[in-house]
C-alpha cells in the first residue's frame, strides 16, 4: 500500500492486505460502478454500513480500483509498534485536542499531499437508522475537494462508486442528490430512504445538522 515516507512496508500490513484479497474474491464481489479515475483527492462517503464486513469488501474493492483509500483515527493508535502498520494501511492520526479541530488538521493533509482519499462512514455506527453525520461534508468543503459516493449491495455482492459531486455549501441539497443517487441503486432499501427524509427535513427547515 501506499505511504508518504521512504521505508519499507510492514510485513504485518503485508499479510493483512493479502487476507483482505483473498476475502474479496473468494466471496464474489464485483464492482459494477469504477471508481473515478481522475479523481485523486476525495472524501468517499460509503452506505449503508451495517457489518464489519464492510471494511474488508470495500478495502478489496478500491485494491482493484488501484485507489489508496485513507481513514483516521485517534493519534495514539500512531505510536510505538502499530505505527508503520496504521500508516501502511492508509490512517492518518488525528488529534482532537489541537487547536481547530479534526476538520483543520485534515485540511492541511489534503494540501500536503498529491492523493487522498478519505473513507467515512457517514451513518455514524452499524446501528444507525439511516441518518448521516455532516463530517463528511464539511471536511470536503474545507479542504475543497469533491465527495464520490460508495454502496455495497450485500445481495448481489456488488460495490459501486459515483462520479466526484463538489459541495455546493447548501447541505439539504447536496444531502437530497445524494439520497437520490443511493435510492437509484437499492431503490427499497430502508436506510436510503431515512436519508433522503433527512434531507427533505433540512431543506424545510424541520431538522438541523
Amino acid at each position: 500500500m501506499k505511504h508518504n515516507e521512504t521505508r519499507s512496508v510492514s510485513a504485518l500490513s503485508r499479510i493483512v492486505n493479502r487476507i483482505i484479497l483473498f476475502l474479496y474474491k473468494w466471496k464474489g464481489w464485483r464492482i459494477v460502478e469504477r471508481f473515478p479515475s481522475d479523481v485523486k483527492k476525495c472524501v468517499i462517503a460509503g452506505a449503508p454500513h451495517t457489518s464489519n464486513w464492510d471494511f474488508v469488501f470495500f478495502a478489496g474493492a478500491t485494491h482493484e480500483e488501484k485507489v489508496q483509500p485513507n481513514f483516521m483515527g485517534k493519534h495514539t493508535l500512531f505510536e510505538g509498534m502499530m505505527r508503520n502498520f496504521m500508516l501502511d494501511m492508509g490512517g492518518i492520526a488525528v488529534d482532537r485536542s489541537q487547536k481547530g479541530g479534526t476538520i483543520d488538521q485534515l485540511k492541511r493533509e489534503y494540501e500536503q499531499r498529491d492523493e487522498l482519499n478519505l473513507v467515512m462512514a457517514c451513518e455514524g455506527t452499524r446501528k444507525s437508522d439511516g441518518k448521516w453525520k455532516s463530517g463528511f461534508y464539511n471536511i470536503a468543503k474545507a479542504a475543497g475537494v469533491p465527495f464520490v459516493l460508495a454502496y455495497a449491495d450485500n445481495e448481489k455482492r456488488t460495490i459501486g462508486f459515483s462520479p466526484p459531486m463538489m459541495p455546493s455549501g447548501n447541505y439539504g441539497e447536496d444531502l437530497l442528490k445524494i439520497a437520490e443517487w443511493f435510492r437509484s441503486k437499492i431503490p427499497d432499501l430502508e436506510r436510503y430512504k431515512v436519508l433522503e427524509q433527512q434531507a427533505r427535513d433540512i431543506i424545510s427547515g424541520k431538522n438541523e445538522f
